[in-house]
């Protein structure tokens, strides 16, 4: 995650390509993790965080991958889109995972400021 998902040791940048990467490697190992077992309660608490932590590493990838631009300071920084785009991009993204299908579904929503100023 720190070298995919745009961590401290990467300066929080990133690309497309390097998020898409991690996502493939991400559902690749999500894929092992059906075969997981423990002896005890305390292993088993270890193999669920596991995959929740799983779950949420791909939903970062895929949130860091659907906007096409660099959010700062602070947050990441999208090599490939090195710019602010609030025109575009100012907005909530949300996603859904469809069991089903095995697929993700990712939208935007738009940003209302409730603040306002005198």
């Amino acid at each position: 995650m720190d070298e995919y998902g745009a961590g401290v040791s990467a300066w929080y940048t990133t690309d497309g390509p390097t998020l898409v990467r991690g996502i493939e490697l991400i559902e690749m190992f999500r894929e092992d993790l059906a075969h997981l077992a423990a002896r005890d309660r305390h292993e088993l608490m270890r193999c669920w965080e596991l995959i929740h932590r799983t779950w949420v590493g791909e939903a970062h990838l895929r949130h860091r991958l659907h906007p096409q631009e660099t959010r700062w300071p602070g947050y990441y920084y999208r090599s490939d889109f090195r710019d602010l785009d609030d025109k575009n991009w100012r907005v909530f993204v949300n996603s859904k995972f469809d069991a089903a299908n095995n697929s993700w579904n990712l939208l935007t929503r738009p940003y209302k400021n409730l603040i306002t100023t005198i």
